[in-house]
């Protein structure tokens, strides 16, 4: 027995070791220093709401994420609002894509193959990224990695209609968390026809795939009606597609290392249109509306992680060949170069400074300039989600333009007061508060109120302190001429 086949033996019992690996990443430096930035925030206030209050916005704003907003709230009625309780069902969920890239890999292509793949997949910097984002993404992956094994179980004969029913409930899942996940459905296709799957499995995956775009199909066609909220996503520009032309180049070198005879199940046959797929249906989704976000096909770096699996089984292999003894070796010391060589990265991703801004060192910033009675303004009014996620911080300020709470109006910002109306408020006052984004990151002022807290401000206030933090602006406003 050669040193290449009692390698992969000894590795039986850690084979899962991708699992504990990838929670480790998670939980390294899972705070972010304690900082949550403006999609988080979302999050964070709209999980404190009641189910019926979530439900109210749902109608308005965010439907998108329902379920995933539901799913929050009840995490956050039971374990309380914080960074771990926001973050830490995201590095689960990872962990457990992980695990499905892991047992899909060695299924299809051995021990090496699905270990390297696993690894790999935690290491990838988008995963790192998203892997301590509380935000849906991490969740579509987990259930994308659960519904392609459930396929890969069911072609390699060893499912049963349970089976089916479970891939189905996966798929609507994914759906319902992030209705662009239903890309999976043509890459599964795309893995049929590869596979050359016999009429039954046909019949009965069409099946389940119709149940499970039956279902979300209702989501979809609601979502439409609050589009406008996609309107920041810029036009598709040639820019945007040297991330996928790498990540399918990558890709198409596993397909080519992959050993596994053509018209059949493989991992290139699993891993290739998984990744693919997505990739390209967003870019052409993108040609008709403005869509292209990477993490909207996160899930799509499932199919990368088991085709760089296949890259370092093939690396292992060749070892084994010339040095059989060092084989066994050749996968940690390649991830442990890997690791060293992402550092940087890794490092970067885990600091505030890797997201846009941080909206509990604004608040704290609040906390200290303030006095009692000052009023407080929100430029633009989405940046209200400081005092929504931190409120302690605005105890005695009073918020002059807003007329109707986020929660009464069933919305992320409140209602605010007219144009008019805010400009009494604001001439009533001595001392003004603005919250607003950082120079750097700051958008042109739109609206009309925005324009009038701005035109107010500049012609009868002076500002006595102004501090940014973190991509956040706080300014002291003390007025300099009367009213007239």
């Amino acid at each position: 027995m050669t040193a290449s086949t009692v390698a992969p033996r000894r590795l039986s019992r850690i084979w899962l070791l991708p699992v504990p690996w990838t929670v480790a990443l998670g939980l390294w430096g899972l705070s972010r220093q304690d900082s949550v930035w403006r999609d988080e925030a979302a999050t964070w206030q709209v999980a404190q709401r009641s189910t019926g209050d979530i439900v109210r916005m749902l109608e308005q704003v965010d439907v998108v994420h329902g379920l995933y907003y539901l799913l929050m709230h009840g995490l956050f009625e039971c374990f309380g609002p914080s960074t771990t309780t926001l973050r830490l069902p995201s590095v689960l969920a990872m962990a457990g894509a992980a695990a499905c890239v892991t047992v899909i890999g060695r299924r299809l292509g051995g021990t090496w193959v699905g270990l390297g793949g696993g690894l790999a997949f935690g290491l990838l910097p988008a995963v790192q990224f998203y892997l301590q984002e509380g935000r849906p993404y991490a969740f579509v992956a987990a259930g994308t990695g659960l519904a392609t094994l459930l396929l890969v179980t069911l072609l390699q004969g060893r499912g049963e209609m349970v089976h089916w029913v479970a891939y189905s409930g996966a798929v609507l899942v994914c759906g319902l968390l992030n209705w662009l996940s239903l890309l999976i459905l043509p890459a599964h296709l795309a893995t049929l026809a590869w596979a050359q799957a016999g009429r039954e499995v046909w019949t009965r995956w069409a099946a389940a795939s119709a149940a499970a775009t039956t279902c979300v199909s209702p989501l979809i066609l609601f979502s439409r009606s609050q589009s406008a909220q996609a309107s920041w996503i810029p036009p598709l520009t040639w820019h945007m597609l040297i991330g996928p032309a790498v990540l399918l180049a990558i890709g198409g070198l596993g397909v080519l290392l992959d050993r596994s005879r053509a018209r059949r199940l493989s991992v290139a046959a699993v891993g290739f249109p998984l990744l693919a797929v997505p990739q390209t249906g967003l870019i052409g989704l993108s040609l008709i509306q403005p869509l292209f976000v990477d993490r909207y096909v996160l899930f799509s770096l499932l199919g990368l992680a088991l085709l760089v699996g296949v890259i370092l089984g093939a690396v292992v292999r060749a070892t084994a060949k010339r040095l059989p003894r060092a084989s066994m070796w050749i996968l940690p010391a390649m991830v442990a170069v890997a690791m060293l060589a992402l550092l940087p990265q890794s490092l970067a991703k885990r600091s505030p400074a890797s997201r846009v801004d941080d909206v509990l060192a604004a608040a704290a910033q609040v906390q200290q300039l303030k006095k009692s009675g000052d009023a407080v303004l929100y430029l633009p009014a989405a940046r209200r989600d400081t005092k929504l996620v931190s409120p302690q911080a605005f105890t005695g300020l009073q918020d002059i333009a807003l007329v109707e709470s986020p929660e009464k109006s069933g919305t992320l910002k409140g209602v605010e007061a007219s144009p008019a109306r805010i400009r009494v408020a604001m001439l009533d006052q001595r001392r003004i508060v603005l919250v607003t984004d950082a120079t750097q990151v700051a958008r042109p002022t739109r609206g009309e109120r925005d324009r009038v807290m701005v035109s107010v401000l500049k012609q009868y206030f002076t500002p006595v302190a102004d501090e940014e933090v973190r991509g956040r602006r706080v300014t002291v406003y003390e007025r300099l001429t009367p009213a007239p």
